[in-house]
């Protein structure tokens, strides 16, 4: 299967991915693996990023899309994948289908959906666990506004497509996994 997993910050979609990538036999690719891993071993691209990165600057979509595209082709991905964090813009959901084409194009989309209280609640408790103290309440709400502010427009994509499915995402790790493993009939 080829799956494209969203969810907004604190939602679970990080854990989500691992579980599913591996009930279902496919890599979880995440970009932000890709970063850390093309950065890790001084490729062109992961030098490119880097420099961006250090600078605290937005890594061009340009540069996001090549690491994808590149990711893509490993062995692994042939047969199925599970895609966190990208596309994140409609320009790159436009890449993405040209980068699958037609044969190849996703099968489904999960959107995790969670209540705006419970998640900033989830995240204020994982800021003082992880000692995160940048992680204030309003800086966890903006990061919640933005999310939905540029997902919107993805997911009215995918749901036009027919793709999109949204699950509950709150609950213990295994009840989520449940429902979207029930809501892909797997």
């Amino acid at each position: 299967m080829r799956i494209l997993l969203m969810g907004p910050p604190g939602a679970g979609k990080g854990t989500q991915a691992v579980v599913l990538a591996d009930r279902l036999g496919v890599p979880h690719i995440s970009t932000g693996d890709i970063f850390r891993a093309n950065v890790a071993g001084g490729t062109p691209l992961g030098v490119e990023a880097k420099r961006y990165m250090d600078a605290g600057e937005y890594v061009p979509d340009s540069v996001t899309n090549d690491m994808v595209r590149d990711r893509l082709t490993h062995d692994d991905a042939k047969n199925g994948f599970l895609l966190d964090g990208y596309p994140r813009t409609l320009a790159q959901v436009s890449e993405l289908d040209s980068m699958l084409g037609q044969d190849a194009a996703l099968d489904r989309v999960v959107e995790l959906t969670a209540d705006t209280e419970e998640v900033v609640a989830r995240l204020l408790n994982r800021a003082l666990d992880q000692g995160r103290a940048d992680d204030t309440e309003d800086v966890i709400r903006r990061r919640l506004e933005v999310y939905a502010e540029q997902t919107a427009p993805l997911t009215a994509v995918y749901a036009d497509r027919g793709l999109l499915t949204q699950v509950d995402g709150m609950g213990a790790v295994d009840e989520v996994t449940g429902r979207i493993l029930a809501e892909l009939g797997v």
